[in-house]
């Protein structure tokens, strides 16, 4: 009898008798003690160079925090980074006051300060990253895992691959490059995601206008304008912390079972991800569900994540690439069986296509949004160029934005038009949204909290307004969000 037969029977019993046997407290209703995850920095060596990076290590000393089946997020978050943070768990739907954004209600969290979180997660593959100036882009970011039964009867081996962009820059030094302007003007504008107190957001706070840009005009396409890609050329590209000098080795069984679980992380990058050999079956976006898609090659836009099923044909190595899009950079990690020849690979290929939405059209939800009216629609227009560098929404620009007003209980759309030629994933906090219509066909589309919409493209997107609260609806791109590209969702009888 095999060991992962073994293994199997094993856990379909504990699963049948009602037994989580690694959580033995849960099992029983028992409270458990709380994870500690540490905010903290370390040496990364990348090309032959070393630098200090910032990192959120769990239990263990693994990046990240996983959970088991039925566990509560209950997490201590020690920081030891030297400055202070604020940690965002992408995806999931905590209450408001515990998602990680520096409303004034929540700030920052001060070096050698311990913030408790306590919330019941939704399951699957989610991160974590700063949400206190650009600390993002400088790795300050984790997997949040939260397995559930079924995957425990699946029986298959779970390899997480985290993606990142890497600069030996500074994020200011970036931004000011982008921008054209000062390193202390880049740093002035940073920090303004936390300068929510002035403006239109309330408050007295003093009013923020981008250098060179006339504030509340909407920039649109002009003829001649070519779609943009990659404003930041990077150093490398990372797979799980490493480059394909030196990839991670991943050892599975012969004809081994895998669930991947492909997380980008990247602050300014979109890759394609690509099975070579392989075929997978895309069978959740963002952690949501869908009904299995069949590929080789996908596409993965900033923040997004993808839950693929792999069953390996035979022994052998099997490179797992993330091909820059429009480029032909990679990065990626091996499958490899005992005793199977690793091959070298290079980090250069041929030129990827730009990432797109053809994925998109054909995810399908297993658990849609139930049928309803709609009470209330939002068109919200995206706008920036290049040159002044600055990213809008309505025509605004973070922080002083017109907060968007919702009543608890309404079922919401909103209807997102691209009028610049760069795409725009854009990630809504606090809430699960399903993606109903692309450039003006209807779809049922996944279940996400982040969405590509493509130069001079209509995404619609619908949600319940089930989680009261103030939330940050914004392009993950790190440095269109910093130039402005952000807004607020407010439900009616927020203090603020």
């Amino acid at each position: 009898m095999s060991t992962s037969l073994s293994r199997r029977r094993f856990l379909n019993s504990a699963l049948a008798a009602g037994m989580l046997p690694v959580l033995p407290g849960v099992a029983r209703g028992l409270p458990l003690a709380p994870k500690r995850l540490v905010a903290g920095t370390r040496m990364l060596e990348v090309n032959g160079r070393s630098a200090k990076v910032f990192g959120l290590t769990g239990p263990d000393r693994v990046p990240g925090i996983r959970l088991a089946a039925g566990e509560r997020f209950q997490v201590e978050l020690a920081n030891e980074s030297g400055t202070r943070t604020l940690v965002h768990w992408h995806g999931q739907l905590p209450p408001w006051t515990q998602d990680g954004f520096p409303w004034p209600q929540t700030p920052p969290i001060a070096n050698g300060a311990v913030q408790a979180y306590d919330y019941a997660p939704i399951p699957g593959t989610y991160w974590m990253h700063s949400h206190h100036e650009m600390q993002e882009q400088n790795l300050m970011t984790a997997p949040l895992i939260v397995r559930t039964a079924d995957e425990l009867r699946e029986d298959r081996q779970e390899v997480v691959l985290m993606l990142h962009d890497f600069t030996f820059r500074t994020p200011e030094e970036v931004l000011a490059d982008l921008t054209g302007s000062s390193g202390a003007v880049a740093q002035l504008m940073a920090k303004t995601e936390e300068e929510v107190s002035g403006g239109k957001s309330g408050g007295n706070g003093p009013e923020r206008t981008m250098v060179g840009v006339a504030p509340n005009l909407p920039r649109m396409a002009m003829p001649g304008m070519h779609i943009g890609l990659n404003d930041v050329h990077y150093d490398a590209f990372l797979a799980n912390h490493r480059t394909l000098a030196d990839p991670e080795i991943v050892y599975v069984e012969r004809g081994g079972r895998i669930r991947l679980r492909v997380i980008n992380g990247a602050s300014s990058s979109q890759f394609w991800i690509d099975l070579g050999q392989l075929v997978g079956r895309v069978v959740a976006t963002d952690g949501h569900p869908v009904h299995p898609v069949a590929g080789s090659r996908f596409p993965i836009a900033m923040a997004q994540r993808l839950d693929i099923l792999i069953d390996l044909p035979r022994a052998g190595a099997f490179p797992i690439l993330a091909r820059l899009e429009g480029e032909g950079r990679q990065t990626g990690i091996v499958l490899a069986t005992p005793g199977a020849s690793i091959p070298q690979i290079a980090d250069k290929a041929e030129a990827a296509s730009p990432v797109d939405n053809s994925l998109e059209v054909g995810l399908s939800a297993v658990e849609p949004l139930p049928p309803r009216r709609v009470d209330i629609v939002h068109t919200i227009h995206l706008g920036g160029s290049m040159k002044p560098y600055a990213w809008s929404m309505n025509g605004e620009y973070w922080p002083q934005v017109t907060p968007l007003i919702l009543s608890q209980g309404q079922r919401v759309e909103i209807d997102l038009i691209n009028h610049s030629m760069m795409a725009h994933p854009m990630h809504l906090h606090g809430h699960a949204f399903q993606v109903i219509a692309i450039n003006g066909r209807q779809i049922n589309g996944a279940v996400r909290d982040t969405v590509l919409i493509m130069p001079l493209g209509r995404v619609r997107i619908a949600f319940d307004a089930d989680n009261p609260g103030r939330w940050p609806f914004h392009c993950h791109n790190l440095y269109h969000q910093a130039t402005g590209m952000m807004t607020e969702f407010r439900y009616q009888g927020i203090v603020t």
